[in-house]
C-alpha cells in the first residue's frame, strides 16, 4: 500500500472528515439506532462491570466485502509482547494518507470506519453506555487477527484518553465460531481492599465471571474505567490430535478493536485538561507502590544472621567439611569442586549470568521428579478459592500482574504435615542453609545478606508474569531452579538431557543460539505448537527509570527470534572487564541489532540460572500455553548482596586474606560453552 503524499495530508483530512461527519445510518441494522435506551438499561444491570453485546450489528454483505477486502489487500505484524501473542494491521485512523490508488482497494473498509465513527453511531453508543460525548476526529483501531496459540492478558485499557473499548469480530460467517475454539473476551469482577487509612483499591479476581465468544459480526464494547475494566482475551486452541474439527485453519479470530476517545479540541464536548486528569486516574499510575501491600505472594524476606554476617561472610566462605556433606546430598559433586567453581565464577564475572544443567544430584534429582510427576498428573480445582483452601498451593494475584500458583517455606512452629518433602527439601533446608549461601557466594564473588524463596507452578493455558522492572538501588542476585519435568518446550535436550553428563554447565550466548533447535517464538503462523513458560530478563527503556510495572497494553516486545535455551548477552565492549568481587551488571548496549534481551531460559529439567539483576531492567515468564507439555515448575529466589562500594572494601580486604580465596579469576575464551565433569567427580556412570 502506498502513502499519499505529504502535501495532500490537508486536503484528505477534510475528505476525511466530510465523510465522517455523513449520517452512517445506513449501515447499521435496521431499527438499530433506535433502540439506545432499551440497550442502556441492559448495560446498566450487566455484570462484573457495564458492558453491552450487540449481534448483527451492521449490513452483514458490507463485513463479507471488508472480510474479502482484508485477505487480499492487507497485510499483518506477528507481534509478541510479554500480555499479548496476535497478528496486527496498522492503524486505521491512517487509511486517509493512502494513495487514491490504494484506497479503491479497500473501500468497504473504509465505509466501515466512517460508519462506525459517524455522528449517528458515536451519538447511539454515547447513551447506551452514558460515557459522554465521543471523539469523531480521534479514530483509533486496528485488526487483531489471533491465530492457535495467540492471547492476551489481562489489562484494563485505561490509557490516554480512551472512553469506550469496542471489538467488532470479522470471523468466518459461513463457519461459525465454536466456543471450545477459545478467543473469548473475559472480563473480571474486582474485589474492593480497604486499607488501614481509609483508602481503597479495587483490584481484579484472579479468575473471569464473564465470558464472551466471538460470533460473525457482533460488537462488545465497554467504558474504560480505571481499576475496574479488567478483561483478556482467551488463548485460541489448536485442535486437538485426533478431533474431527476443519483444523488449525478454521480458528481464525479476525477483529476490528479499538477505542472511542473524548472530545479532542474544537469538537462538542472538549474540556480543557480532562485529558490529563484522566491520565491522573488511570490505574497504571494508581497501582504503583500503593495497592501493593494486596499482592500474593508477598515477600518473604530473610537476614542472614548477624554472626554469619560478620565480617561480610568472608571469613565464612571456605566451605568446611560439614558443608560439603551437606551440600552432596542434593548437588551434583562437580559443582562443588574447586576447578568447576573456579570456571563458573569466571564465566559469571564475566557475563552477570549463568546456565548451569544438571544441577541437583542424581539420587536427589530422582526423587524430585517423581514427586512433581506424581503432582501434575492429578486433577487441580478451577477455582482460585478452592485451590487455595484445598490443594497445598496458593494462587498469585492480581492478574493484571501475575498468576501462578506458589508456595512459600512455612513458618517454623506451622503444624503443617503436607507430603511434599522434596521440594520443602530444597526450599527449607538447601537453599535458605548457610552452606548454600557460601556456594553462592563462591560462584558469583558476591557476598549476600537477605534471601527469598518462593516454589512455583505455571498451569498451561493459565499462567504467567507480566514484565516489572526492578526498583532497588542496590543490585539483587536472582536465582531460578528449573524442575519442569516435562520434555519438548525448545532446548531442554540441549540445557538438561538425559544424555547430559551430570554436572554439565551449559551458558550461550545470543550469537552462539540464533539457529538451534526449535524457538518458542519463531516463525510465528508456521504450525509450529506455541508453548511459552520461557523467563526472559529483558533491559528497560530507561535503566535509571524505577516507575515501569509492565501493565501497559503493548508490553515488552519480545524478539522474533528469541531462541530456546540458556540466552544471555555478553557485556558491551566499551564497558571494562570486572573483577570477581564487582561483577559488571549488564546492561542494555547500544548496538543497533541488540535486541533487549539479557538472559532467556525455558521451562526445563535440573537446571540452575543465576542473573545479578540491576534496577531497570524487566523480566516475566511468558504465558504457558495449552499447546505446553506439561506446568512449568520452578523455585525462584532472590538475595540482597552488598552494595558496590562496600563489596569493593570488602575486595580489598579478602586480597589479604589468601586463605579465603579458593576462587582465583581466570580468563576465559569466548568458545568455551562447556564444564565437563570428571569420572573421579562423580560415583554413578552417565
Amino acid at each position: 500500500m502506498k502513502r499519499k503524499a505529504e502535501d495532500d495530508s490537508g486536503e484528505r483530512s477534510v475528505k476525511k472528515q466530510a465523510v465522517v461527519e455523513a449520517n452512517g445510518s445506513t449501515q447499521f441494522r435496521d431499527g438499530l439506532l433506535q433502540q439506545a435506551d432499551k440497550l442502556h438499561k441492559q448495560y446498566v444491570a450487566s455484570e462484573p462491570y457495564k458492558h453491552g453485546v450487540i449481534q448483527d450489528l451492521l449490513d452483514p454483505q458490507l463485513l463479507r466485502k471488508v472480510r474479502a477486502e482484508i485477505q487480499e489487500n492487507l497485510s499483518f505484524t506477528p507481534k509478541e509482547t510479554d500480555i499479548y501473542r496476535i497478528h496486527q494491521s496498522g492503524d486505521l485512523a491512517n487509511l486517509d494518507g493512502l494513495d487514491d490508488s490504494s484506497l479503491k482497494l479497500l473501500p468497504s473498509l473504509l465505509a466501515l470506519r466512517d460508519a462506525l465513527y459517524s455522528p449517528a453511531f458515536r451519538g447511539f453508543l454515547s447513551t447506551v453506555t452514558g460515557a459522554g460525548p465521543l471523539s469523531g476526529n480521534k479514530t483509533d483501531m486496528a485488526i487483531n487477527v489471533y491465530t492457535p496459540g495467540c492471547h492476551l492478558l489481562c489489562h484494563d485499557d485505561v490509557i490516554g484518553s480512551r472512553r469506550v473499548s469496542y471489538i467488532l469480530y470479522l470471523t468466518d460467517p459461513d463457519r461459525p465460531w465454536k466456543p471450545e475454539w477459545g478467543g473469548a473476551l473475559r472480563l473480571y469482577p474486582t474485589i474492593v481492599h480497604k486499607a488501614d487509612d481509609g483508602k481503597e483499591y479495587k483490584l481484579p479476581s484472579p479468575d473471569f465471571s464473564v465470558s464472551i465468544p466471538p460470533a460473525f459480526n457482533q460488537l462488545s464494547f465497554f467504558a474504560v474505567q480505571p481499576g475496574e475494566s479488567f478483561h483478556d482475551v482467551e488463548e485460541v486452541y489448536a485442535q486437538k490430535p485426533g478431533s474431527a474439527d476443519d483444523g488449525d485453519e478454521s480458528r481464525v479470530r479476525m477483529a476490528i478493536s479499538g477505542w472511542y476517545h473524548i472530545p479532542q479540541e474544537g469538537e462538542d464536548g472538549y474540556i480543557k485538561g480532562l485529558e490529563e486528569s484522566l491520565a491522573e486516574r488511570s490505574s497504571l499510575q494508581q497501582l504503583q507502590g500503593r495497592a501493593e501491600q494486596y499482592d500474593q505472594p508477598q515477600p518473604q524476606t530473610k537476614r542472614y544472621s548477624d554472626q554469619e554476617h560478620e565480617g561480610h561472610g568472608f571469613k565464612e566462605t571456605l566451605l568446611s567439611e560439614a558443608d560439603f556433606d551437606f551440600l552432596l546430598q542434593y548437588i551434583a559433586p562437580t559443582y562443588l569442586t574447586p576447578d568447576t567453581l573456579e570456571s563458573v565464577s569466571g564465566t559469571f564475572s564475566d557475563e552477570c549470568s549463568i546456565c548451569l544443567g544438571q544441577f541437583l544430584s542424581k539420587r536427589f534429582s530422582s526423587s524430585l521428579e517423581s514427586y512433581v510427576t506424581e503432582q501434575e498428573s492429578q486433577t487441580l480445582p478451577s477455582a482460585s478459592s478452592d485451590v487455595d483452601s484445598t490443594t497445598a498451593w496458593r494462587v498469585a494475584r492480581p492478574p493484571h500482574k501475575h498468576r501462578f500458583l506458589y508456595q512459600q517455606a512455612p513458618d517454623p512452629e506451622s503444624k503443617d504435615t503436607r507430603d511434599d518433602r522434596p521440594i520443602r527439601d530444597l526450599l527449607q533446608n538447601l537453599l535458605p542453609s548457610e552452606s548454600f549461601r557460601k556456594w553462592l557466594q563462591l560462584a558469583t564473588g558476591l557476598t549476600l545478606t537477605t534471601y527469598d524463596l518462593c516454589t512455583r507452578r505455571f498451569r498451561r493455558g493459565k499462567d504467567y508474569t507480566l514484565a516489572t522492572g526492578y526498583t532497588g538501588d542496590e543490585s539483587q542476585l536472582e536465582i531460578i531452579l528449573g524442575i519442569t519435568p516435562t520434555r519438548g518446550w525448545g532446548g531442554d535436550d540441549d540445557l538438561a538431557g538425559e544424555e547430559n553428563t551430570e554436572g554439565t554447565e551449559h551458558r550461550k550466548g545470543a550469537e552462539d543460539n540464533q539457529d538451534e533447535n526449535t524457538s518458542w517464538t519463531k516463525d510465528r503462523g508456521s504450525g509450529e505448537p506455541v508453548v511459552g513458560g520461557y523467563v526472559a530478563y529483558m533491559a528497560g527503556d530507561d535503566a535509571d527509570d524505577d516507575s515501569n510495572d509492565g501493565n501497559e497494553s503493548d508490553g515488552v516486545e519480545v524478539p522474533t527470534d528469541l531462541s530456546t535455551g540458556a540466552r544471555a548477552s555478553r557485556p558491551s565492549a566499551q564497558k571494562k572487564k570486572a573483577d570477581k568481587a564487582d561483577p559488571a551488571v549488564y546492561k542494555a548496549t547500544t548496538d543497533d541489532e541488540d535486541d533487549g534481551v539479557l538472559f532467556s531460559m525455558p521451562a526445563c529439567w535440573n537446571t540452575l540460572g543465576i542473573v545479578l539483576r540491576d534496577k531497570g531492567v524487566m523480566r516475566f515468564v511468558k504465558y504457558v500455553g495449552q499447546q505446553a507439555p506439561g506446568d512449568r515448575w520452578d523455585i525462584a529466589g532472590e538475595f540482597g548482596v552488598v552494595p558496590d562500594d562496600e563489596q569493593a572494601s570488602v575486595s580489598d580486604e579478602s586480597e589479604n586474606h589468601e586463605a579465603s580465596q579458593p576462587i582465583h579469576e581466570v580468563e576465559h575464551e569466548e568458545s568455551e560453552t562447556e564444564i565437563e565433569s570428571s569420572d573421579e567427580d562423580d560415583d554413578d556412570d552417565y
